[in-house]
């Protein structure tokens, strides 16, 4: 066998089976590029699902990292330290908000927008007590625990995790009239995702934040944006709710915050809706930590210039448009915004498993969901050159 069936062998018999990737083992990698155990070399495409927006190995990124293994890592939060309140003031302020709850993980900072909005729904709008009610929208993907796959409309995501948690109202993405027929007076928090991204890279009808925004000001609920995906400049602007011009009550955000090097996401909104947090309620021992702080700091200082959003935008254009090109042939439909899209391919040229695989014997590699649909999402920093090439190995995977 060789060092690649070796290592997929080892893994296979000593981890569940909860993935299913594409045979390749990454050794090495910088920039928009991977290496793999026996030297191969394969253009990132996916980019980590938008944690490595700034590419592999960012030095700035490292560096930040370094200096701050060589202070400290972790206190957890039943210390202060000399990171944290940069970090969270910074945040705020570069989101255009007053406050910040960091967890780890998107599903963590999630679970804690679901229950900072029902405490809200409590303490501050009068909602009987267990009675609050969260709309979300079919075809979501917020993560994995079980409250999350409570109000997921995947099968393979959420059957045989029951009992579900209650508490949520599943509404068609995009419609609005569905959405404003759901809320009702015991409505807490409207979650949604800008643009879905594990549904397909789908980018809901123009207007339709702008009018869950509207909506959820008149009936007095919360917006909550899941952009842990869509933010931090993947979508040509720092956040996707920007396109229409809305600013949500509270974002929720991870990936790209930890630069590709920790975990690192945080909810961050209002004091009047974080506000209603108190010592004990809720937490983390590595939310906030120094490490993860330390790395999101040059996270923001990065995004701060703008140059990865326009970097995002200018070259999402281009691939928009050169995939646009092969709509009609081998792909029926591209969706999508900035340095993001959704391909549904022509079955008849095989399944998004299928064409993945054909293009990782290529050297590129993408994922695929649902089916024959495949996801590009590569590294913000990929260079026009790089992006034609990988463009070109797909053209020729779907001409074959």
């Amino acid at each position: 066998m060789s060092t690649t069936q070796d290592a997929i062998a080892a893994a296979e018999a000593h981890s569940a089976h909860n993935y299913h990737p594409l045979p390749v083992v990454v050794a090495t990698a910088e920039g928009a590029w991977m290496t793999d155990v026996e030297g191969r070399r394969y253009l990132d495409m996916l980019a980590g699902y938008s944690a490595l927006n700034f590419g592999h190995g960012n030095r700035r990124l490292i560096d930040a990292a370094k200096a701050q293994l060589e202070r400290v890592t972790l206190t957890s939060r039943a210390f202060h330290h000399d990171r944290f309140a940069d970090f969270c003031a910074q945040l705020a302020e570069f989101c255009g908000m007053e406050m910040v709850l960091p967890m780890n993980t998107g599903a963590e900072a999630v679970e804690t927008a679901v229950k900072t909005a029902r405490k809200w729904g409590y303490r501050v709008k009068g909602v009987p007590d267990d009675t609050a009610k969260i709309v979300v929208a079919a075809d979501n993907f917020h993560g994995r625990t079980t409250t999350i796959v409570s109000f997921s409309t995947d099968p393979e995501a959420r059957d045989g995790y029951g009992p579900y948690t209650p508490g949520f109202e599943i509404v068609p993405y995009g419609d609005l009239a569905a959405l404003d027929a759901a809320v009702t007076d015991n409505t807490v928090a409207v979650l949604l995702e800008p643009i879905q991204g594990e549904a397909g890279v789908l980018v809901p009808p123009p207007g339709y934040l702008e009018g869950v925004r509207r909506l959820t000001r008149e009936r007095d609920v919360l917006f909550i944006a899941d952009e842990i995906q869509s933010g931090l400049g993947r979508t040509g602007k720092t956040f996707a709710c920007e396109h229409e011009g809305v600013v949500p009550d509270m974002y929720v955000l991870g990936k790209a915050l930890g630069g590709g090097v920790v975990p690192v996401s945080a909810v961050v909104s209002s004091a009047a809706v974080l506000g209603v947090h108190r010592p004990g309620e809720h937490g983390s021992t590595f939310g906030g930590n120094p490490l993860a702080c330390a790395v999101a700091l040059e996270v923001l200082a990065m995004l701060r210039t703008g140059e990865y959003q326009q970097r995002a935008a200018e070259l999402g254009d281009h691939l928009h448009h050169e995939l646009g090109l092969l709509v009609g042939g081998a792909v029926r439909e591209v969706r999508g915004r900035g340095l993001w899209a959704g391909l549904d391919i022509d079955p008849a040229k095989g399944t998004g498993r299928q064409v993945s695989e054909r293009l990782m014997e290529r050297g590129v590699l993408v994922k695929d969901t649902h089916g024959s649909t495949i996801r590009l999402a590569p590294p913000l920093v990929i260079s026009k050159e790089d992006l034609d090439w990988g463009l070109e190995q797909l053209r020729e995977v779907l001409a074959g």
